[in-house]
């Protein structure tokens, strides 16, 4: 079959201390780094070994890429036949020579900036290295007012291939005007800044789509917290199937994009799993949505 896994260990470490995250931070400790490396080997072996034709997200808490076992892994899964499409979310603050490693056709970044967590001139170099080197990212800002001047600046100084998007940020209502402001950088935009209804709603998470822990257990998707079964004994499998969606709204993308009522796997065609639009998108419709805003998601 083909299956989109999502993988998000126990890493929880991160370089950057930004004041919106609603993730905790903290220093791992030895233990807690090693426990983290034994996880993630043991998910590649079994990716590696699959039967599976796959497309896998890395989801971490912290900042996976500083961390020598996430650049090897990604790397060693890009090269094999049957992965389809490996990415990470990540902030962009390791040296990116390790790519020189991996196949630019199959591992694609998801990259947030964060300003005030790095130069800027630092952060659009790396980005540059990477469409230099041949390897498809995206890149991304949350839309706060403070944060509008620097995203600015990104869209007329990134390469014109590249998409800039925008995450509506948590507990932020935005005015009719100033989200003008933020979709004239990112038609998309309108899709972040409401949550979307998803009650009873049908969804490729728990299908198609599966969240896996450090442990290998199951789950339809990161914010649905009933198991389906674990990875590595294969008890997951039984459980598969068409199911709606039991939460009341969904406002991360990596959640609802998989929203069999949004348009968004034909928007993002060949690149949903790094927030790539397929072409250049026009202003999308009014989606259901519902308010005021409650979110946990900064891309």
């Amino acid at each position: 079959m083909d299956l989109t896994v999502l993988y998000r260990g126990p890493l929880a470490s991160c370089d950057y201390d930004c004041p919106y995250c609603p993730f905790a931070k903290r220093r791992d400790s030895t233990a807690q780094l090693r426990a983290d490396r034994a996880a993630l080997e043991r998910f590649a072996g079994w990716a590696a070994d699959s039967g599976d034709q796959l497309s896998l997200l890395f989801t971490p808490w912290g900042e996976g890429l500083v961390r020598s076992w996430y650049r090897r892994t990604l790397a060693e899964l890009s090269h094999l036949p049957h992965i389809r499409r490996v990415a990470i979310q990540t902030n962009l603050s390791c040296r990116t020579d390790w790519l020189a490693d991996a196949d630019p056709e199959t591992l694609a970044l998801w990259c947030t900036y964060h300003p005030g967590q790095t130069p800027y001139d630092r952060f659009l170099a790396k980005c540059r290295d990477l469409a230099d080197r041949g390897f498809r990212f995206s890149v991304g800002v949350v839309g706060l007012p403070e944060h509008l001047a620097a995203a600015r600046r990104l869209r007329a100084e990134l390469p014109e291939h590249v998409y800039l998007w925008i995450n509506a940020a948590e507990g932020h209502t935005y005015r009719d005007a100033e989200a003008d402001d933020w979709t004239a950088l990112d038609p998309l935009f309108p899709y972040s800044r409401h949550p979307h209804a998803s009650a009873g709603l049908p969804c490729r998470t728990g299908e198609s789509v599966i969240s896996v822990d450090g442990d290998g257990t199951v789950r339809r998707c990161h914010f649905v917290r009933a198991e389906l079964g674990n990875l590595y004994d294969d008890s997951y499998r039984a459980a598969l199937g068409p199911r709606p969606c039991p939460l009341a709204v969904c406002d991360c993308h990596i959640g609802y994009v998989h929203l069999e009522t949004l348009p968004l796997y034909d928007v993002f065609a060949g690149g949903v799993l790094e927030r790539i639009p397929a072409r250049p998108s026009p202003r999308p419709a009014e989606a259901v949505t519902i308010s005021p805003r409650s979110r946990g998601d900064v891309g």
